[in-house]
């Protein structure tokens, strides 16, 4: 059984989690989570479709003093900063296309996506560099050992492989029926009942 597990464990980074009806979490309602790791030991992700109403990638840059914030130079300068779930608000990640790495650390998913959480990548987005595609968020989501699969036998989360367009490139509130969708799934077929593919 533990084996099963943790060859379970390795198959969701890089993946969606799409929240069901039941999930009975306000913070998670109708929430998409790209999985960034997941192994034995826990997981961690970021939660793509929820913006800041009134918090923008420029406000934050100047917020924290990176040079060339708010000239302009930043393609991102008006992307929203999303939640990226509940732990660690303060904290910011930034998941973008494998195109930059970080001179301190990023960690790559795979299938061109990676994940940053230094100061450096806010650096480059400020100057008009950095990834070619990125979505900032403050906090994330993260699950001790067996907590996520519990929640997925539970009927809370239905999973599927990420694609970079749903992402990056889809509105922040088509995500959760686009990803659906990637299963074949309206949202008229969920019901808090329902079972998980």
């Amino acid at each position: 059984m533990s084996d099963a597990r943790a060859s379970d464990a390795l198959e969701l980074t890089g993946h969606l989690l799409i929240a069901m009806p039941s999930m009975g979490d306000m913070r998670f309602e109708h929430s998409v989570v790209y999985i960034c790791t997941h192994s034995d030991e826990g997981a961690m992700g970021l939660i793509v479709n929820k913006p800041s109403v009134d918090l923008t990638v420029a406000r934050l840059l100047e917020q924290l003093d990176i040079d060339g914030a708010g000239q302009g130079g930043g393609r991102f300068d008006a992307a929203p900063v999303h939640f990226g779930g509940p732990v660690e608000t303060g904290r910011g990640f930034v998941l973008h296309s494998d195109d930059y790495r970080s001179n301190l650390q990023s960690l790559t998913m795979g299938d061109g996506l990676a994940m940053t959480a230094t100061l450096d990548i806010l650096e480059a987005m400020a100057r008009g560099q950095g990834p070619e595609q990125a979505l900032m968020a403050l906090g994330y989501a993260g699950w001790g050992p067996g907590q996520l699969e519990g929640e997925i036998a539970q009927n809370g989360w239905l999973t599927v492989p990420a694609t970079r367009d749903l992402v990056f490139a889809c509105a922040n509130e088509d995500k959760w029926s686009q990803a659906l969708a990637l299963l074949g799934i309206t949202p008229l077929m969920l019901s808090g009942d329902a079972g998980h593919a």
